[in-house]
């Protein structure tokens, strides 16, 4: 196999921008040989805007077709594990958007079949792992720099929607649809980062608001409390209504601090690395209120270029470029396929945290979490026809 021949399920907004990319030969290894979708005004675009593309409206017709390799699946969420399934058992290496799902059952199911298919490559659209501060973040916490991990704390509000962007109807922002709003829609990048970084915790409790300052029966306003078996601690809090809303991630552990924050115009990461850790110094100390001697590291990136060069092309790129030279030469994944549980997992305990309002333990209970999405649907049903 000189190049990887890629179909693309779903050519709405983010397969859209994958077909053109590929369609233009942006990655040297791969090239665009079909595309499918149930829409006919995203096929008619597909026919006039795609060169040498199969155009398909049905997904198991493009599975069956001998000249695709690998398929990208770019559909609602609650199809991301069901194709992906049946693209793994038509034997196409498989790269799914995120989320993975919309629940943990069908994620975890999807992973167990990928294990069994090791001929084949599995892969998640984490593109956010490539930017290069968190990155960096990653490489010092790996490093032991940061030394055992006490806090892990993200203000992500800067998500702001009005009224309009939900009166836009469809799918998104409905538990029927697209399986919740804030935490499933906008936050599943920072979800997995929280997790990279952070690890997973063992208890979470959510405190979980719909529809605030909105008409929508979906969560806009979300604070979870994480805790972990070193016995750290964490906070993510998000929201779609808060203008203009902070993005502000920390990190504090034994060894320092790391910040990384996105104001207008830049995106900083700051490490205060301690020159003794803060446990062997409390050791040892005698001083009543004394400071621990640090240094500062800095980098930083420019909004408008990691937006433009990173973001809009090479964020997404750079996974699917890894993605390819995986299924050709075998190179590691940036973003593996059975990692998509760990994100989801935690949006999934949020949500059950906040319907039933009690604290959670992971693994959580996942019969009980479609139990109670399912009252969550017919709530908003319910509504809708009311």
């Amino acid at each position: 196999m000189e190049k990887v021949r890629y179909g693309i399920i779903g050519i709405g907004k983010m397969g859209h921008r994958h077909a053109e990319k590929l369609n233009k030969g942006l990655d040297k290894n791969a090239v665009l040989t079909a595309v499918c979708d149930i829409a006919e005004e995203r096929r008619e675009w597909a026919k006039n805007n795609l060169k040498d593309v199969k155009i398909f409206t049905d997904y198991k017709e493009l599975l069956s077709c001998a000249e695709v390799d690998a398929v990208i699946v770019a559909t609602p969420h609650y199809d991301h594990p069901v194709i992906a399934k049946e693209a793994l058992l038509a034997g196409k290496h498989v790269l799914t958007e995120k989320p993975a799902g919309v629940f943990t059952k069908a994620v975890r199911e999807l992973n167990e079949l990928a294990e069994k298919k090791p001929e084949l490559v599995f892969g998640i659209m984490y593109n956010q792992r490539t930017n290069p501060l968190y990155k960096k973040a990653k490489e010092i916490i790996e490093s032991g720099e940061m030394g055992s991990i006490k806090r892990i704390n993200w203000i992500i509000t800067n998500w702001y929607r009005p009224q309009a962007y939900y009166d836009q109807g469809g799918w998104r922002g409905t538990w029927a649809g697209e399986g919740g709003g804030v935490l499933i829609n906008q936050c599943p990048h920072q979800l997995d980062l929280f997790q990279w970084l952070g690890g997973m915790p063992v208890k979470l409790k959510c405190y979980l608001k719909t529809g605030v300052n909105r008409d929508i029966s979906v969560d806009n306003d979300v604070t979870f409390y994480t805790e972990y078996a070193n016995g750290a601690s964490g906070i993510f809090v998000t929201s779609t209504h808060d203008y203009p809303g902070t993005n502000r991630l920390e990190i504090d552990g034994d060894g320092g601090k790391l910040v990384i924050e996105q104001n207008l115009l830049t995106e900083k990461l700051v490490f205060e690395r301690l020159k003794i850790k803060e446990s062997e110094f409390n050791a040892k100390n005698k001083k009543f209120m004394p400071r621990i001697p640090s240094k500062k590291i800095r980098k930083k990136t420019g909004m408008f270029k990691n937006a433009v060069i990173l973001g809009l092309v090479g964020q997404h790129m750079n996974i699917l470029r890894n993605f390819s030279l995986a299924v050709l030469k075998g190179e590691k994944l940036i973003a593996p396929g059975r990692e998509g549980i760990n994100g989801l997992t935690l949006s999934n305990a949020a949500y059950l945290s906040g319907w039933t309002g009690k604290e959670v333990s992971l693994p959580l209970d996942e019969e009980l979490f479609i139990y109670e999405l399912s009252k969550a649907v017919e709530r908003e049903k319910q509504n809708t026809h009311a």
